[in-house]
């Protein structure tokens, strides 16, 4: 092990004590959990596997992550807030599902009670919004229910800069078959053009806000009784215009007191955020923002998602 460590340039002493200074820096800082670090690395490990099979099939992709574990992933800071987002709303409906039993998912305007429709019912577009947005939702675990991030919901810059790197690692693999190292290039244009015409929840989540309407506050209630978080934070960053993981991003971290501020543009009343409230203060481990609402309006300024 030690080998394979000093092999990659990083002395294993000088690491160990560069952790030990910045923890004595500020022994009271939140550190990561166990079970936040795995999460995290294991969404970022998919990521990569996903983004590198739309590069070449071919790639061995254990080997591109044990590589980059040992030596570091390039772009770790782009990285960072996107895994993290993504495993915490992970932990969080983890921990809904285990502390509570929402209700049965209902189209939106329907009672719990009420006659169900027929099977042969048309859907209505708030329905097929919703439906939508699920499904959105659910591309986002792996075949074996682990949370991943989808690579639809990447920004374009960090696709390619992550698409960039990958070839990088690939070309030094291919570089003496000038056949393969040339078709690099072209796989990489042909990714990013594909990815450029995807959608990913941002956008199933601002068509679901839009269409929503003047039920906008309803369908966010309704969200939060059921512990539907996703669908909360879809409709949160379609009102800030905001990427979904930067709005899950200040969703989990904020102070309970800039909860209605920052969710104010659903128009909620403080009874339909009291099953939020109890929910994110019962989040084991939870990063909570140290400026709380002050942040939140640089964080929420009007921004980057298609619509």
């Amino acid at each position: 092990m030690t080998d394979s460590v000093s092999s990659s340039g990083i002395d294993p002493l000088s690491a160990r004590l560069r952790e030990l200074a910045d923890y004595l820096a500020a022994p009271a800082a939140g550190r990561l959990t166990e079970e936040q670090r795995a999460l995290s690395l294991g969404i970022a490990r998919r990521l990569v596997a996903d983004v590198a099979a739309r590069l070449d099939r071919g790639i061995d992709t254990d080997r591109l992550w044990r590589e980059w574990l040992r030596g570091g992933l390039p772009g770790a800071e782009r990285l960072a807030s996107l895994c993290f987002a993504r495993a915490e709303e992970h932990r969080w409906r983890d921990l809904s599902a285990q502390r509570s039993s929402p209700p049965p998912i209902l189209p939106e305007g329907d009672e719990p009670g009420a006659e169900a429709p027929s099977v042969s019912a048309s859907l209505s577009d708030i329905d097929r919004a919703y439906l939508a947005l699920q499904i959105a939702d659910r591309r986002r675990f792996d075949a074996l229910g682990h949370p991943a991030l989808a690579v639809a919901d990447l920004d374009g810059d960090v696709f390619r800069a992550l698409l960039l790197d990958i070839a990088a690692w690939r070309l030094s693999e291919v570089s003496q078959d000038q056949a393969r190292a040339a078709e690099l290039g072209e796989a990489v244009r042909m990714a990013t053009e594909r990815h450029a015409g995807e959608t990913g929840i941002a956008q199933a989540g601002a068509a679901y806000h839009d269409i929503l309407g003047s039920t906008l506050s309803e369908g966010a209630g309704n969200a939060i009784a059921r512990h539907d978080w996703p669908s909360l934070i879809a409709l949160a960053a379609a009102a800030h215009s905001r990427r979904y993981d930067d709005m899950a991003l200040a969703l989990l971290t904020a102070e309970t007191a800039a909860l209605p501020s920052l969710l104010a543009p659903l128009h909620l009343d403080r009874t339909a955020l009291a099953p939020l409230e109890a929910s994110l203060a019962m989040l084991p481990s939870r990063a909570v923002a140290d400026d709380g609402a002050r942040d939140y309006g640089e964080m929420l300024a009007p921004g980057r998602i298609a619509r």
